[in-house]
């Protein structure tokens, strides 16, 4: 069958967040605050070590006490920040303010870099008539980051976790992305860097490819090596929800 729309994933697929200590000298940077260096990369080292970015490194081990939250972190914005919020309270930092500001920093714009081929790659889809949406696993609204970086206009469709209390791999929500798009099921192809949770799209009868995880300086062409379809046409052939 005909492949007719594109499904990205958002973090590590077409974005790719700030690295830990980035993130929290940014963090600190916003509210005026001075960490010592030896301070510093030993928060650092606990953030990291703690999964307390999204979209970063996983936690080394869950507390019990946000077990439930965390498995079930990107069903709502709530839950989300809870989850991420707590995680970042096992690193015990020495401001408790610097919790709910490193949650955040990690919303904004600045924070995520694409990757170097994302928009010339949606820029071709859209330019052969392929419908391209976005479907994430994520706990807040992500449409900014695209704006921001000017790739919005590229995308056709966002179907997002905590919007409709869903989270990959459930396959509603590849569902739901796909008739965000028009198209079958079976004329999409999702594009993901996690094997577990975007291979989900799979039970739909889409057909699923991945790229690898690495920072963005690692990976210069890493969708543009899937050799992903287009077909002719003049327009776009694609609907805005």
């Amino acid at each position: 069958m005909q492949t007719k729309g594109v499904l990205f994933d958002f973090s590590g697929t077409l974005f790719r967040i700030e690295p830990v200590d980035a993130w929290l000298r940014a963090a600190l940077d916003a509210r005026g605050t001075a960490m010592a260096a030896d301070d510093f990369e030993r928060c650092v080292r606990r953030l990291t070590a703690a999964g307390a970015l999204p979209g970063g490194p996983p936690p080394e081990q869950i507390p019990p006490s946000l077990a439930t939250v965390w498995a079930g972190r990107d069903s709502s914005a709530w839950m989300h920040r809870e989850a991420y919020t707590g995680m970042a309270r096992e690193a015990d930092l020495p401001d408790p303010a610097l919790y709910d500001a490193l949650y955040e920093r990690h919303m904004s714009p600045a924070a995520w870099q694409p990757c170097p081929d994302a928009a010339q790659v949606l820029r071709d889809l859209r330019h052969n008539g392929i419908a391209v949406g976005v479907v994430s696993n994520i706990g807040w609204d992500l449409r900014p980051v695209f704006r921001s970086h000017g790739m919005d206009e590229l995308i056709d469709a966002y179907a997002l976790s905590y919007e409709h209390g869903v989270q990959k791999p459930d396959p509603r929500l590849f569902r739901t992305a796909c008739t965000l798009l028009g198209c079958d099921p079976a004329e999409v192809v999702m594009v993901g860097d996690d094997r577990h949770a975007d291979a989900g799209a799979s039970a739909l009868g889409c057909e699923v490819r991945f790229v690898d995880p690495l920072p963005v300086a690692e990976r210069p062409d890493g969708l543009r090596a899937l050799g992903l379809p287009a077909r002719t046409g003049e327009g776009s052939g694609t609907h805005r929800p």
